[in-house]
């Protein structure tokens, strides 16, 4: 999948603000080192340099045309290109930040426990991850998927649910964690345009499958989950759109050496 960043940032503001809480629930006080796994275009990048002025930041992504983005506009920070999968400090950190990107990735009960030995003694793990699939916003989705002449191209590569229940992940971290917080958040984005929600998904999940799609099929795939979606999210009085959006959040810290 390629990432279009004037796509993604079409709704900037949407998209930085639970990055932003996950980043003031974060209890660390003067970080040596802060990498930022699947840093994207750089957005936080002055967040995080504005409260660790100190700190080493690192941001990690495997976007080359988000990170081209990301060097021009935040040149004081260290950008690397790898696979967010696979990729570890050379030295353990005291902050990994994790914002809207561990649910692209599979095998989240070894994926996310062995992301705390990326971490110093007493280092923390902050992540946040979308858990909308639910909603019709993602459902129309896969209804365009399963109901298209485009099906035996794009099922295979459809993942109904990336995200698992909130206990699912206690289950995970409970027992080798020091302090570990998860929880969930609504919020109720308000969006201006003709179809804002096909405009936001568009910018991530339903990107992967038009990717995958040779024209004339892609504008027709389109036309087709744009036609449904907006069925379910009306205009209000004000011409706006109410679009809830569901985050998981997990905040975990390693157990300080023995």
């Amino acid at each position: 999948m390629s990432w279009d960043p004037a796509q993604y940032l079409k709704f900037a503001g949407e998209r930085l603000r639970p990055a932003v809480d996950l980043l003031a629930r974060v209890p660390l006080v003067s970080p040596a080192s802060v990498v930022d796994l699947g840093c994207g275009a750089g957005n936080l990048t002055p967040l995080i340099q504005q409260r660790w002025p100190q700190a080493r930041h690192t941001g990690v992504d495997s976007s080359p045309t988000m990170l081209a983005k990301a060097r021009i506009d935040y040149p004081a920070a260290d950008f690397i290109e790898a696979d967010v999968a696979t990729w570890r400090p050379g030295q353990p950190v005291d902050l990994l930040y994790s914002n809207a990107t561990l649910h692209w990735l599979d095998s989240h009960d070894t994926l996310i426990p062995g992301l705390l030995d990326c971490l110093k003694p007493g280092g923390w793990l902050a992540i946040q991850m979308p858990r909308n699939f639910g909603a019709p916003s993602h459902q129309c989705i896969i209804d365009t998927i399963e109901l298209g002449p485009w099906r035996s191209k794009l099922e295979p590569h459809l993942r109904r649910r990336p995200v698992a229940e909130p206990a699912a992940y206690w289950r995970m971290l409970s027992g080798i964690t020091a302090s570990l917080e998860i929880w969930e958040t609504d919020y109720l984005q308000v969006l201006s345009g003709a179809n804002p929600v096909a405009e936001y998904t568009k910018g991530t999940w339903l990107k992967q499958f038009l990717d995958r799609l040779e024209e004339p099929e892609r504008s027709a795939f389109e036309a087709d989950y744009r036609q449904r979606v907006v069925t379910h999210y009306g205009k209000e009085a004000d011409g706006r759109t109410l679009f809830p959006f569901r985050r998981l959040f997990i905040l975990a810290q390693k157990p300080q050496a023995v």
